[in-house]
């Protein structure tokens, strides 16, 4: 059994267990932290850097998916700072890709525009860059559209860890990373991928769809990955 530890978030007393991280303990008491590549189920990366928090004595801002409850912490999850620094991340996202929400196949159920939409974000103090990125639909089912790719890494993840194929992978570094399939080959050549389909499921944005899909219809389902995110932490109890 983990022992069970008492610390504090946004002031207010309650507890969490050892091997817990700041999410998961917020989760569990209904406290909302912004993410995008964190997933139930899935291993945690801290690449989106939307969770950050303030925790008391720590000389910066730390991720809550990766780092771990301990006793007597203090912990601030919804500062002005915070809430600045978010508004900058999500700013970011925005104008280093391609988000044309009206005409998305995910436009009322993309992660990315419900977490502007909660930090109210209605437009955008930074410049765009308007990369020149192209869409892969020479899948038989599927498509990836690389302008609406926020590198949260999911389907690199679920691939691997999930389905065992490890079609996807990340190519590139800083500004020029981005998604490949196999070798950077396009995703219908891809000879390992097994057209499951669970990658399309994670995704938070519309940059994997299901063909066919119009503006708004494309509503993810990431439930099955809720049984396994379950026997891990069983396993972890």
């Amino acid at each position: 059994m983990s022992r069970v530890l008492t610390l504090k978030i946004n002031g207010e007393e309650m507890t969490g267990r050892e091997r817990e991280t700041i999410l998961e303990v917020a989760q569990e008491h209904n406290i909302p932290i912004p993410r995008l590549c964190q997933l139930d189920g899935l291993s945690t990366v801290g690449a989106c850097r939307l969770c950050l928090v303030e925790v008391a004595g720590a000389p910066k801002l730390l991720p809550a998916c990766t780092t771990y409850v301990t006793e007597g912490m203090e912990i601030n999850t919804n500062s002005e700072r915070l809430q600045n620094y978010r508004r900058m991340i999500i700013e970011m996202l925005f104008t280093e890709g391609n988000h044309i929400c009206s005409v998305c196949v995910s436009n009322g159920h993309c992660e990315l525009q419900s977490l502007a939409m909660k930090i109210g974000i209605d437009h955008i103090h930074l410049p765009y860059l308007y990369p020149k990125r192209g869409v892969d639909a020479s899948h038989e089912r599927f498509a990836f559209d690389a302008n609406r790719c926020v590198l949260c890494t999911r389907c690199v993840r679920v691939c691997d860890e999930i389905e065992g194929a490890h079609t996807w992978d990340v190519s590139g570094r800083g500004i020029e990373s981005r998604v490949i399939t196999d070798l950077n080959q396009p995703w219908g050549e891809a000879e390992s991928c097994t057209s499951c389909g669970k990658c399309v499921q994670a995704c938070p944005t519309g940059a994997l769809f299901i063909k066919g899909s119009a503006v708004g219809e494309m509503t993810k389902r990431s439930e099955f990955l809720s049984l396994i995110a379950q026997r891990r932490e069983d396993n972890r109890r």
